[in-house]
């Protein structure tokens, strides 16, 4: 694998480099020849495509104990995101398929092409107790290649079958497209969607999320969607100190007006691949600004990059993070959100059919 060491930034693409997955025993540099190689590279190459490669798992519900998140299992559609956000925990996972969490994250995914069918099996064994499922707590499963493949609608179709509460994580406003079975679903209690507003500014939210909704789009898709009765939290995440965070009011207001009950924040988090990936991007997106946004980060995780200590990881420590976390309380009792709990209901949970060919012959 290569690692590109030049800064300019790739169209639609969020990652400036290919850098090499911690589990790959070599690493390739390339260096410039003092001709500017590197950058006449980069300005002749062609469009990265995407490649779509099927996933061969054999079991599609994800089990965790964190303590730190409000479910104990979920669903991904896919591995790896178009959408491209720079700063996306999971682009480490792609370094366990032998891929760069760089920009192969975003260019090379993997369908779960079999995952409805696969949900089916597991929910129909016996023994199984619901709990509310997370759909897309890794990566988003409405990102742009849901369009033509479906298999999140066909998840949903299973879920709606079985009468299982789950929750949707997402920034696209694709959701949309699935109101005729959230709707229902959400008048009996059995779904919530958290939709990301990382910023109000369109170009800055292109250059860290180059292919995900447009913020206008997002805060449309909140309006709709309570509109038709589906309660929505906006997550305001991540929040990067001295890029975005002094946009937290702002986006809490504007979500608020567009219909959000609930809303939630996490701060920047650098795990793995993903701090040299980001500093990268500092320095190709916002160099004036690179030192101040790294010394942040080290304030409020005690003096390092990233700490993954449970209880802190969210949200980080030090006054910094004392601040951030106080201005979130006092916007949300200005608002009304998180004025109430919204409980799912597991009591309605019956096993889908197992073999919906097999019935669909008598």
């Amino acid at each position: 694998m290569e690692q590109a060491l030049s800064k300019t930034p790739i169209k639609g693409r969020g990652a400036v480099s290919n850098r090499t997955g911690r589990y790959e025993r070599l690493t390739g540099e390339r260096m410039d020849d003092g001709w500017g190689s590197l950058d006449r590279e980069t300005e002749e190459a062609p469009p990265l495509r995407t490649e779509i490669l099927p996933d061969s798992s054999r079991k599609v519900i994800a089990r965790n104990e964190s303590p730190d998140v409000p479910f104990d299992r979920s669903v991904n559609p896919y591995r790896g995101c178009e959408h491209g956000c720079v700063y996306c925990f999971a682009r480490p996972t792609h370094a366990y398929l032998g891929f760069s969490p760089g920009l192969d994250f975003e260019t090379k995914l993997f369908a779960k092409h079999e995952a409805a069918e696969l949900l089916r099996q597991e929910l129909s064994k016996k023994g199984y107790r619901p709990s509310t499922l997370a759909l897309g707590a890794n990566t988003d499963p409405y990102q742009p290649i849901e369009r033509q493949l479906r298999i999140t609608r066909r998840i949903v179709e299973v879920l709606a079958e079985a009468k299982h509460p789950f929750g949707i994580v997402t920034k696209s406003d694709l959701v949309l497209r699935d109101l005729d079975l959230l709707a229902p679903l959400a008048e009996e209690r059995l779904l919530r969607v958290c939709i990301s507003v990382t910023s109000l500014d369109r170009a800055f939210s292109r250059a860290l999320e180059p292919r995900a909704s447009s913020p206008p789009k997002r805060l449309t898709a909140i309006r709709r969607l309570t509109e038709a009765g589906v309660p929505v939290t906006v997550l305001t995440a991540p929040m990067i100190p001295a890029l975005n965070d002094h946009e937290l009011e702002a986006l809490l207001e504007a979500s608020a007006e567009a219909g959000a009950e609930a809303a939630s924040y996490v701060l920047l988090r650098l795990p793995q691949e993903i701090g040299p990936l980001f500093e990268e991007w500092l320095e190709t997106h916002a160099p004036d600004r690179k030192t101040r946004v790294l010394e942040q980060i080290r304030s409020a995780r005690g003096g390092k990059l990233y700490d993954a200590a449970w209880g802190k990881r969210m949200r980080g420590e030090g006054p910094y993070a004392f601040v951030l976390k106080r201005r979130f309380e006092l916007a949300c009792k200005r608002l009304g959100l998180n004025r109430r709990s919204w409980e799912l209901d597991t009591s309605l949970f019956r096993p889908p059919r197992r073999d919906v060919d097999q019935l669909a012959l008598f």
